[in-house]
């Protein structure tokens, strides 16, 4: 730990005391995030489908009343005299339709269950994704922090060796040269602190755009924390889970089972639909005329039957509907193909950025503690005159460039772990909880 004195120094400085961690910022993302919560909705419509299709089955039920009043006037072409009448007549009816057979209804409501399935892959699949985003997001900005802080710790450092050089150059043991060289890193070093402080507020803009606030305190990763390799440690186990589990692909399994029952409910517009029809009624009808008796009538109807009906011809639709469909479900199987191919690109890249950034981290680890002692070296041998100050220039740009490094491999491989689980189609909160125990100080 006291080889990264400098490395943990800066961090700490770079950190708020009270911040919020990942967890919480993911948890804020599942509440506001408007990415989220559309697809949420979209879910919740797409299981509609379901109670829909089986509606297609289910008997319908209608009924219906009504009542009107008569006005008549009856006139005669022999001698009888005109004759008015008037009364009212109203009535009710109440039907009902069962499908018996209906093959079109019947694959509707198969692909409803399907249509059910992959609105919730593709719910599930924006679920990881906002895992992933709000991880890229929130370590954006501590990758950013971090950057921000070096420069600055850079910044001083430089400015001490700029003072160092104008008192030797003073005393007239250093030529103007030195004084020229730190200046001019030193108004590097402001451009570039200029050029950091306006990242991080991009990279906190980025993500108050998924939790609907401006981020001002994120929780740090610990410099001391050790980094594990993926579990299992096999990327080929990990291509195995991404071609069944992987939302994307899932999706589009459903969209193929779909498919290949369009072509079967297309086809189903030669077959014949069979629906029982039951119907019951009454009508209650009254005429009078002036100095005749009221006449009044009332009716009751019952019906109970079969309605077969059969299709003969439409044109050609049908053939061209099913071709259709046909074709269809061909562009979904190659899309499914596809969808696996993918994932399983996703998996091997995200494995081999963990793997590799986790080799990357421990280089870089060592890189740190070499580039340490090249400087301490070349500030000793710049005090004792066998280095010049654009040497101790250089290894103070060495140094912080490695932090920075370090720091950005560090949040990459996190990252990279989760787009590995993503990929795979096993990403949870659960990934979150174990990526936020790494989170705090030393």
């Amino acid at each position: 730990m006291k080889r990264h004195a400098l490395f943990l120094g800066i961090l700490a400085f770079s950190q708020p005391l009270v911040a919020a961690d990942l967890l919480q910022t993911y948890r804020e993302a599942r509440a506001n995030d408007p990415v989220y919560a559309s697809a949420r909705a979209t879910r919740d419509a797409g299981r509609e489908n379901l109670p829909q299709g089986l509606a297609l089955l289910l008997p319908i039920i209608s009924a219906s009343g009504f009542t009107q009043m008569n006005d008549i006037d009856i006139s005669f072409r022999d001698v009888l005299p005109p004759s008015k009448r008037d009364g009212n007549t109203n009535g009710y009816s109440l039907s009902l339709t069962q499908p018996l057979f209906n093959w079109q209804s019947i694959m509707m409501y198969r692909e409803a269950g399907y249509k059910v399935a992959q609105a919730e892959a593709a719910f599930g699949q924006v679920a990881q994704d906002l895992v992933v985003r709000v991880a890229q997001a929130y370590f954006d900005i501590l990758a950013s922090q971090d950057s921000l802080a070096f420069i600055q710790a850079q910044k001083t450092a430089i400015s001490e060796q700029l003072a160092q050089a104008k008192r030797n150059f003073e005393v007239g043991t250093a030529t103007i040269t030195d004084t020229h060289e730190a200046q001019a890193r030193f108004d590097l070093a402001i451009s570039q602190e200029i050029a950091a402080q306006s990242d991080l507020e991009i990279k906190q803009r980025t993500l108050q755009q998924i939790i609907g606030k401006f981020p001002d305190r994120l929780t740090p990763l610990r410099p001391s924390t050790e980094l594990s390799p993926p579990k299992p440690n096999a990327m080929e186990q990990w291509v195995a889970s991404a071609e069944t589990q992987n939302f994307v692909v899932r999706v589009q399994e459903a969209a193929l089972e779909i498919a290949t029952r369009e072509i079967e409910r297309n086809r189903a517009g030669h077959y014949p639909s069979l629906n029982m029809v039951g119907n019951v009624g009454k009508n209650s009808a009254s005429i009078s005329s002036i100095g005749t008796v009221s006449l009044a009538t009332d009716s009751i109807n019952r019906t109970v039957g079969l309605q077969l009906a059969i299709p003969l011809y439409a044109g050609g639709s049908v053939n061209s509907l099913v071709r259709q469909a046909i074709a269809n479900q061909e562009r979904a199987r190659q899309d499914l193909e596809n969808a696996r191919r993918s994932a399983a690109l996703a998996v091997r890249q995200a494995y081999l950025g963990v793997t590799n950034g986790m080799a990357q981290v421990r280089a870089l680890e060592q890189a740190l503690i070499s580039s340490q002692s090249a400087l301490d070296s070349n500030k000793l041998g710049y005090e004792v005159g066998v280095r010049i100050n654009i040497d101790v220039l250089n290894a103070q740009q060495q140094l912080f460039s490695t932090m920075r490094d370090l720091s950005k491999s560090r949040y990459d491989t996190l990252v990279n772990g989760l787009k590995l689980k993503a990929a795979s189609g096993t990403l949870g909160e659960d990934d979150v909880v174990a990526v936020n125990s790494l989170l705090g100080t030393d």
